[in-house]
């Protein structure tokens, strides 16, 4: 069966409630001001069952012009409407703003009922359809059924049943998939359950256990019951009036607006970025800087308009326009909404959302404007270019490009495995599915690439730069997974080479000049001629009367071509000698067991001064391992 929610609209006292008491049975004026003052105040919620067997919830809504934040709360979830107007009356300010509201929220189902027709002659009955006719006329009510009815005598009834059944039936089913979403429109509690929430489940599913969040007050809980035209489900999709028992939830900290989902999916926002319809019957311009009162799905937030584009919108024109609230609330794109002006109190305009969660924009930006005429195109591939382009070199995971598109992950996965065989975007954290869009990922790779040219030029006797130090130069914002992930991607190019914790540009040898060659050639002499017993750096630059960087900077070429081993700060050995004494720690080390620094001394012929840097040089090497005083074969102990 569809799953489709019907709601009522019309000017206050033309028989809304009257006539879905008519057909179901059930009175929704429920509260006692209600029924004193014979007007609905407050949202009411059944159910009806057609000849067909199609069952459809039905919202009805107050008709007052002091309610209408009430009737957009209502309408905001709805698939089809039945328009009412009085055929004593006729149309009426709330039939024409309510008619408004309709449109601007894009339903796009109807037929019009005209009640109290018990209340006229034929003539006159005639002469309302043709009004209803001419006021439909270019909206998307026009040539919609017009059904007579009377709740009072129940004349018009069957054919009322009739004609909702047929534009049932032209009506597609409800796409059932998506995010969870259940706009709040009602908290109560009940004793002996808890508090309940309720409204129309707009997207997802739910069931009972879930573990589900109301935001914005950032609050989790678990599904305890549900219930779906008053019967317990296990289970409730979208397009369901559907009652939610939270367990361990108090009442008071939920409220009309909130909105029901899964954790770690949407977040609240104080800002968007919208495309704005402004009535073309409103009295006058909308200027920039505006204060509205803002309507979407069941909330109502004061907000300030910021037009992009111009200074004033006139009636009529549209525009794309940022809003900023005053508090939090949570949409997604597509989102329809309405705005209301202050003085005098009127829906003025409203239109479709199109990034919930956007930057501040400049006014009169190029770029910005091309942007947002983009997402409203709804590519979804070119709008996520558009926001990897936008966070730079920290790139979006998965989640975070899910609640702004509003797409769930698992739906978004595919989407972004084809970019990324496509190399449009460049996937560099696999745990989170972050990506980087191309663009900036080639930028990156421009940048690391001039880091380590300019540190070439700058050390030219240096072999290569750490890694870590080659990233220290880089942007803040780029990670250690985007980092290796680019490391990696320039080794495979054959850009740059890469040995332990060095990296080079491919090709690049450090180049010595006439006299430095020849101070190498006397460094190596040096430190083979010194065996186990070789000069500190600073005895070294004495003996060479050299300058103490240049001295450095070919140590340090050395340790790189692993001519020379460097056992701690200012003390270096040649590899043959460090070597030599491997071999005899290794062969003492397996016949006696064990060795301390004493007899380490004897083994090497060294003094204390080269004897315990050259131990701690092992353990660092793990070759030894100090238990106590003395030290095992690392691979004895294991």
């Amino acid at each position: 069966m569809k799953q489709i929610i019907l709601g009522t609209a019309g000017h206050v006292d033309h028989g809304k409630t009257s006539l879905i008491k008519a057909l179901t049975g059930v009175d929704l004026d429920r509260l006692k001001e209600e029924k004193e003052r014979g007007i609905t105040i407050e949202l009411g919620f059944t159910s009806l069952t057609l000849p067909s067997e199609e069952r459809l919830g039905i919202v009805d809504v107050p008709g007052h012009e002091k309610f209408i934040k009430n009737m957009v709360a209502g309408v905001g979830g709805i698939d089809l409407v039945l328009f009412i107007i009085a055929a004593d009356e006729g149309i009426m300010p709330q039939t024409r703003e309510h008619l408004d509201i309709c449109t601007l929220l894009n339903v796009t189902n109807g037929l019009i009922a005209v009640t109290k027709r018990d209340l006229v002659d034929k003539e006159w009955l005639q002469m309302v359809q043709e009004e209803i006719r001419e006021f439909t006329r270019g909206t998307f009510l026009e040539n919609r059924p017009i059904v007579p009815v009377s709740s009072a005598t129940m004349e018009g009834m069957p054919h009322l049943l009739s004609a909702l059944d047929e534009v049932v039936k032209e009506m597609a089913a409800r796409k059932t998939g998506g995010i969870l979403r259940l706009p709040i429109d009602r908290v109560f509690t009940m004793k002996g359950f808890g508090t309940v929430v309720t409204g129309t489940l707009v997207s997802g599913e739910i069931s009972v256990g879930d573990t589900v969040a109301v935001l914005p007050p950032g609050i989790k809980a678990k599904v305890r019951g549900i219930q779906v035209h008053n019967k317990k489900v296990e289970k409730a999709t979208a397009g369901l009036r559907t009652a939610i028992n939270l367990q361990g939830v108090e009442k008071a900290l939920l409220e009309r607006g909130n909105v029901m989902t899964l954790p770690d999916l949407l977040h609240p926002t104080r800002r968007i970025d919208c495309h704005l319809t402004h009535l073309a019957h409103a009295n006058k311009p909308l200027k920039n800087a505006s204060r509205v009162k803002f309507h979407t799905g069941t909330v109502e937030c004061e907000s300030l308009i910021t037009l992009l584009d111009r200074d004033e919108l006139l009636p009529g024109e549209k525009a794309f326009v940022q809003v900023r609230f005053d508090h939090p609330i949570v949409v997604l794109p597509n989102d329809r909404f309405v705005i209301r002006s202050y003085s005098p109190l009127s829906t003025v305009g409203g239109g479709e959302i199109l990034d919930p969660l956007p930057a501040k924009h400049k006014r009169l930006s190029p770029e910005v404007l091309e942007s947002l005429r983009i997402i409203q195109s709804q590519n979804i591939e070119k709008i996520i270019e558009i926001y990897l382009l936008e966070s730079k070199f920290n790139g979006k995971s998965i989640q975070e490009l899910g609640a702004r598109l509003g797409v769930h992950p698992k739906d978004l996965s595919p989407i972004l495995q084809k970019m990324v065989e496509k190399r449009s975007i460049i996937l560099f954290d696999h745990d989170t599915f972050k990506a980087i869009s191309r663009s900036h990922y080639e930028g990156l790779k421009r940048v690391t690439l001039k880091e380590l040219k300019g540190y070439h030029e700058s050390n030219p006797l240096k072999k290569g730069i750490l890694k870590e130090e080659l990233k220290s130069k880089l942007p803040r914002v780029v990670d250690a997974k985007l980092y290796n992930h680019l490391i990696t991607c320039l080794s495979q190019e054959g850009s740059i080479q890469m040995e332990k914790d060095k990296l080079w540009l491919s090709g690049y040898a450090p180049l010595l000049e006439g006299r430095q060659k020849e101070m190498r050639e006397r460094i190596v002499k040096i430190y083979e001629e010194s065996g186990l017993q070789p000069p500190t750096v600073k005895d070294l630059v004495s003996q060479l009367s050299g300058k103490e960087d240049e001295v450095k900077n070919i140590l340090g070429l050395l340790t790189g071509e692993g001519t020379l081993i460097k056992v701690k700060e200012d003390l270096f050995f040649h590899e043959q000698a460090i070597n030599r004494l491997k071999d005899q720690l290794m062969v003492s080390l397996k016949s006696k067991g064990e060795i301390d620094a004493p007899q380490f001394k004897e083994l090497s012929q060294v003094s204390r001064k080269y004897a315990i840097p050259l131990l701690e040089y092992f353990d660092s090497i793990k070759l030894t391992v100090r238990v106590g005083d003395k030290r095992i074969l690392r691979e004895r102990r294991r």
